[in-house]
């Protein structure tokens, strides 16, 4: 599950229970439920993030 934070840029959720904390334990399952993130997950969330990135290039920064 991908969404985006406050400021537009997108996070990886767990697909099963919405945890957004892969990271805290250096595997590539969720901390709270153990589900594994799959390569369908990663890539999906591979093409957020470069489009998160391309469109932040073409947007003027605000003050």
């Amino acid at each position: 599950m991908i969404f985006l934070n406050p400021h537009g840029a997108p996070e990886l959720a767990c697909d099963h229970c919405g945890c957004r904390w892969f990271d805290r334990h250096g595997g590539n399952t969720c901390y709270e439920c153990g589900a594994e993130v799959t390569p369908e997950n990663l890539a999906e969330y591979q093409m957020a993030l470069a489009r998160f990135a391309a469109e932040s290039a073409q947007t003027p920064l605000q003050p």
